[in-house]
């Protein structure tokens, strides 16, 4: 993305379209695995689409939009289930993160255990 912004997956429930940026194929195959079904059960139960992205400074953000006259997506429900895979996931998003930090912007990684 030209803002320094890059999407590690998502989901469209109008095209029933799973994503996962090939950039990132080094992620283990079950952690993939466990994205691929958050992408996927976001937009069934809430609909519109739904993506993951690395911030510039490698935090993770939750995204989800909607076609203007779908009248089936749940804004509301979108907020909660977000907020609800932050507190479950929570460590699964702060290793991607770690993962993101490490090796793709080459931070130290003795730097990064300070912080911790």
């Amino acid at each position: 993305m030209e803002d320094g912004r890059i999407v590690l997956c998502g989901a469209n429930a109008y095209e029933k379209k799973y994503y996962f940026n090939e950039q990132f194929n080094g992620i283990p195959e079950s952690i993939k695995n466990e994205l691929h079904i958050i992408c996927v059960l976001f937009t069934e139960e809430v609909g519109g689409i739904f993506t993951i992205v690395f911030e510039e400074d490698g935090t993770l953000s939750m995204e989800t939009n909607a076609e203007e006259d779908d009248i089936y997506y749940d804004e509301i429900s979108s907020g909660l289930l977000i907020s609800e895979i932050r507190k479950n996931r929570q460590e699964l998003l702060e290793s991607l993160s770690l993962y993101y930090r490490i090796f793709v912007l080459k931070e130290d990684l003795s730097g990064l255990l300070e912080e911790e």
